[in-house]
Formats: C-alpha cells, sequence, structure tokens
C-alpha cells in the first residue's frame, strides 16, 4: 500500500520552516526575505525570529508578504530552560498565536528558575502549533535532554546554516534514539537563514496540501504529510508484505533504516523505482527512506510505524 499522504488528494508545496530576518539577528527585512525565497521556487516560508526580549519578542508578521504563489506561515524559534551543558533551549514553533505568552528570556543567556524548554513546547503545542528540536548537534544536547521535550512534533535533522558555518548540522543521532524509546516523530530539513553567510536555499520540506495556504500546510505538517530533501524528490513509497518500493527522483542509492542496524540498500545508476527486501526489517517497529542522488543529495521519509499500517511486530529474539 501506498503511504497515506502519497495517493491522497493535493499537491506538493515547497518550504523552509526556519529563517532569520532583521527583527531578530537576520541580515535582511521580512519582506526581502520572502521575496528572496519566492524568487528561489519555494512556495512557503515561515520567518522564525528569536523569540527573545533582546528583540521584543518577535512573531514576525509576514501576511503582507502572502500572494497568490506564495504564502508564509507564522512562528518563532523559542528559548527558555537549561540543558545539560548549561546553554538555552532551542525550539521552533510554526503556527504560534501573536499573543503567545513570552516566557522569561531576555537574551541568549539561560534565566535560572525559568520556564522549563519541555514546559514551552507544551505550551505552544497547545496552542496549534508544530514544535521542532533545533539543531540537536550544534546545541550539544543529550538523549537526557531530548527526552524531556515530550510534545515535539519533529527532530531537525539537517539544518543548512550548521552545516555551511560549523558542520555540526544533523540530527539522526537524537531522533532515532527518541523513535526507539517509541516517540512517534518525524523529521525536518531547514535553513536557519540568516543571510549573513551561504546559510540559505540548502534544506527544506515538501508538504502534500490540499492547496498553498498556511491552514492547510500547518494541518499537513502537523499530519506528517510531509517529506525533506536537500536536492531529491520521493514519489511514492509503497510497502509491500515482503518489499518496500519507492518511486524517485534519479538516484545512486536508496536505503531503508529501521531500529538499531536493520536496513535495506539498493546501489544503482539513475533509479527512479526500487524494490527492496523487508528481511532485516522484520523486527523493527518503525521504517524510513533515505533517497541519495549522484551528486550525495539526500530526500528523507517521515518515520513509517508498521503498527499504522496494521501489521504485528514481532520481538527480537
Amino acid at each position: 500500500m501506498s503511504t497515506r499522504f502519497f495517493s491522497k488528494a493535493g499537491k506538493f508545496f515547497r518550504g523552509n520552516m526556519h529563517t532569520h530576518s532583521t527583527r531578530s539577528d537576520g541580515l535582511l527585512d521580512p519582506k526581502e526575505v520572502c521575496r528572496r525565497y519566492q524568487a528561489e521556487g519555494y512556495d512557503f516560508i515561515a520567518i522564525t525570529d528569536h523569540f527573545v526580549g533582546l528583540f521584543d519578542y518577535p512573531i514576525t508578521d509576514t501576511s503582507d508578504c502572502r500572494n497568490n504563489d506564495f504564502t508564509t506561515i507564522l512562528g518563532a524559534e523559542l528559548h527558555t530552560g537549561t540543558m545539560e551543558n548549561g546553554h538555552l533551549w532551542h525550539l521552533v514553533a510554526l503556527g504560534l498565536p501573536i499573543g503567545f505568552t513570552p516566557p522569561n528570556a531576555p537574551n541568549f543567556r539561560p534565566v535560572k528558575g525559568s520556564e522549563s524548554a519541555a514546559h514551552i513546547a507544551q505550551r505552544a503545542r497547545d496552542a496549534g502549533a508544530f514544535v521542532s528540536i533545533a539543531h540537536p548537534h550544534w546545541s550539544g544536547m543529550t538523549e537526557a535532554d531530548a527526552r524531556t521535550i515530550t510534545a515535539a512534533h519533529a527532530v531537525e535533522i539537517y539544518n543548512h546554516g550548521c552545516v555551511i558555518d560549523n558542520d555540526r548540522g544533523e540530527g539522526f543521532v537524537t531522533l532515532e534514539h527518541l523513535l526507539n524509546d517509541g516517540r512517534r516523530l518525524n523529521l525536518t530539513a531547514t535553513d536557519d537563514a540568516h543571510f549573513n553567510t551561504p546559510d540559505h536555499f540548502g534544506g527544506w520540506v515538501m508538504v502534500k496540501a490540499s492547496e498553498n495556504k498556511p491552514e492547510a500546510l500547518l494541518a499537513a505538517l502537523l499530519a506528517g504529510e510531509y517529506y525533506c530533501s536537500i536536492g531529491p524528490q520521493i514519489n511514492d513509497i509503497r510497502i509491500l508484505d515482503d518489499t518496500i518500493e519507492v518511486d524517485c527522483s534519479a538516484a545512486a542509492t536508496i536505503i531503508v533504516q529501521g531500529k538499531g542496524t536493520s536496513m535495506a540498500t539498493l546501489h544503482g545508476e539513475s533509479m527512479t523505482t526500487a524494490t527492496l527486501s523487508r528481511e532485516r526489517l522484520a523486527t523493527s517497529p518503525w521504517l524510513r527512506v533515505t533517497v541519495i542522488d549522484r551528486a550525495g543529495k539526500r530526500a528523507w521519509s517521515n518515520p513509517i510505524w508498521r503498527d499504522d499500517l496494521g501489521e504485528t511486530v514481532p520481538e527480537t529474539v
């Protein structure tokens, strides 16, 4: 059977979910950020300025940047609480209401006794926002840190700004520790663009929605109806009894990962359809697909939970 959102009505819209402007520490004003993303072929963007007192706790209103071909989702990067290393938390929330109550976060230094990251994540989720754990490698996040954020919808597994500026832009280890705990988390690929380095147009989401409107996009994100990419396309994933079929843009490698070291891998030339055996994935409760093109660019599916497909996962021997 096809993974549900590939076969449902609608179309894919390309967007960046983590961006900054002059409302916080970005180089460009919000209108120019939006103009550049639309000029580069994006369908939507979320400007997520730093939600701290230094910048007057901004939720940057980009509604006047919307047009017939481009839209925006309001959001912010939330900061409060302290990780094990003593550093401030970074959480991205899309769909925040303008009047969202700020924490006690006057700047980028933690405040003793301030609201915890777990609490503000829950508040944001309760307000209808899509919440993701930002750049866990760059943040120096531990497993124990990550486990405290129970309200997150996703983990940022690719942050282009961190890749460009410090080579600490991935988050798969954090994601998979949480998946292996049974957390139903998805993943995001973003830019974290500030436009003061080449930190833009590098990572995005492809969201399947009925229309390119903020409400429809946010609903699709909350439902997990999207995939992430830094280049390739994923056109369909079909889960069969013994195999997984993947349709994609031209690929050199297609991988299905599961819990622990379980996987299936296929190498080839300009593959646009592939069939991979599920034998080595038999005891994994979740599956996810990675597509790699000849240039090494990747696309990633969200985890597919086998019990959502009506399958029973046998116990590991």
